[in-house]
């Protein structure tokens, strides 16, 4: 097949590699220059990606992948197009912010040729595929949808960093406007993936055909605002026995020691591209849920609470200095996207401390460009909040942290052995 991938993100480029790796002639579209260079080259534009290298260094010197700006030069006489564009959320209004999406669909629906299946990978609120792509499609294109081409939802269900072990590990979910188009897709990505057989599932690891697309649709925002809820449950559990002198670690190993519970860790923060904001997705169209609202409202509430915590222990945070341990949103992943850390470090500067941020994976000048201003271990701080459970903090002591008054480990990373003798805040532990 001759297959175009838009956006070659650290979704999209795994995505295309892997569509290549399986013996397809695969184009990579996007709109940032210095990206397709790059992968032209056959250098991985971001790091951290396992197998990424090996497999784009491969794939691009044996003329099976290459990377374009031009989407005439990708989307005519293609068997099938995946998108996987950024969708953005108002940070106010908590509504979907289209415009990159809407860009990319009418770039494609341009130079859209009769036969082509379009899977939509990126999440989307319930209702997009079929009321707003299928138009916007079928108007930029003058094809008719069903009949001319198909567009199906395919939720991406992936972690980066082990992006090819997770395509092999979970259903491939598809749901088609049309039944051609669901059949279509499921020949598709039968092609293009492989499955890890699994005796833990209900059916068959490999292709799930959920029926349509507001059920793709919903599937995805449902397991991702699954864990939102979950944390906040988690989270409001920690609060509560906090306050009690109850360690609700204790709590919820005992609880998930039956099958019937599986209560996930609380903490100063929920990060990334996907929890934090799949679940105001899911509220964009289902504006009564209150219970992922609440839960959304509680986790981001986190590092003001813990910031409070400090202060009604310290008394004052004011002229004090205060080192943030982890710009990263989670440990071992150099990305910071709706990190913990932004609201941890504007909470602290609110209240008079002076604060620097560390994090072993980035450089001062990567910390700088993010708006930190750089720590180094070693330097003093009175107050240290741990925001991302990085392997190197699990064995932080004190001496890293010359004149600490006051730790604040937001991940239950360190060990309390190690700090007898200075003050620590854990979220759930009494």
């Amino acid at each position: 097949m001759r297959i175009a991938v838009v956006a070659l993100g650290k979704i999209g480029l795994p995505l295309a590699v892997q569509f290549a790796d399986s013996g397809h002639e695969v184009v990579g579209v996007d709109v940032n220059a210095a990206t397709v260079a790059s992968v032209n080259a056959g250098v991985e534009p971001f790091p951290g990606e396992a197998h990424l290298q090996e497999k784009l260094s491969e794939l691009v010197s044996t003329g099976r992948l290459r990377a374009t700006t031009d989407y005439a030069d990708a989307i005519p006489g293609a068997d099938a197009v995946v998108l996987v564009v950024p969708l953005f959320v108002n940070d106010t209004t908590w509504e979907p912010d289209f415009a990159w999406m809407d860009a990319a669909t009418r770039s494609l629906a341009e130079h859209l040729t009769p036969g082509t299946l379009v899977s939509y990978e990126t999440t989307l609120p319930v209702g997009t595929t079929r009321g707003r792509w299928k138009p916007m499609l079928e108007a930029g294109s003058g094809l008719t949808e069903g009949t001319e081409f198909h567009v199906v939802f395919s939720p991406e269900r992936v972690l980066t960093g082990r992006v090819f072990a997770d395509l092999r590990k979970y259903p491939k979910l598809i749901g088609g406007l049309s039944d051609a188009g669901a059949q279509r897709a499921r020949e598709f990505y039968e092609a293009v993936l492989q499955f890890d057989d699994r005796d833990d599932l209900p059916r068959p690891n490999g292709v799930w055909d959920l029926g349509s697309a507001e059920a793709s649709e919903m599937a995805k925002l449902a397991e991702t605002t699954y864990r939102d809820v979950n944390i906040g449950l988690a989270n409001q559990f920690g609060l509560f026995a906090a306050e009690h002198g109850i360690d609700v670690y204790q709590v919820i190993e005992a609880c998930n020691s039956q099958p019937y519970s599986h209560i996930h860790r609380p903490g100063i923060a929920v990060g990334g591209h996907c929890i934090p904001v799949y679940p105001r997705l899911y509220l964009s169209t289902d504006p009564d849920a209150d219970i992922v609202r609440t839960a959304r409202l509680l986790n981001a509430s986190m590092p003001e609470r813990l910031v409070a915590q400090a202060t009604g222990i310290l008394g004052s945070l004011d002229g004090l200095r205060a080192v943030v341990l982890g710009a990263a949103y989670r440990g071992g992943v150099k990305e910071t996207a709706f990190s913990g850390a932004f609201p941890t470090v504007e909470a602290l500067q609110a209240r008079g401390a002076t604060v620097t941020v560390h994090d072993p994976l980035y450089a001062d000048d990567e910390l700088r460009a993010l708006g930190f201003e750089p720590h180094t271990l070693g330097d003093p701080a009175e107050v240290a909040v741990l925001q991302t459970d990085h392997a190197e903090y699990r064995a932080l002591t004190p001496d890293q942290i010359p004149g600490i008054r006051l730790l604040v480990d937001g991940r239950n990373a360190t060990d309390a052995a190690t700090w007898t003798g200075t003050p620590r805040i854990v979220v759930g532990a009494g």
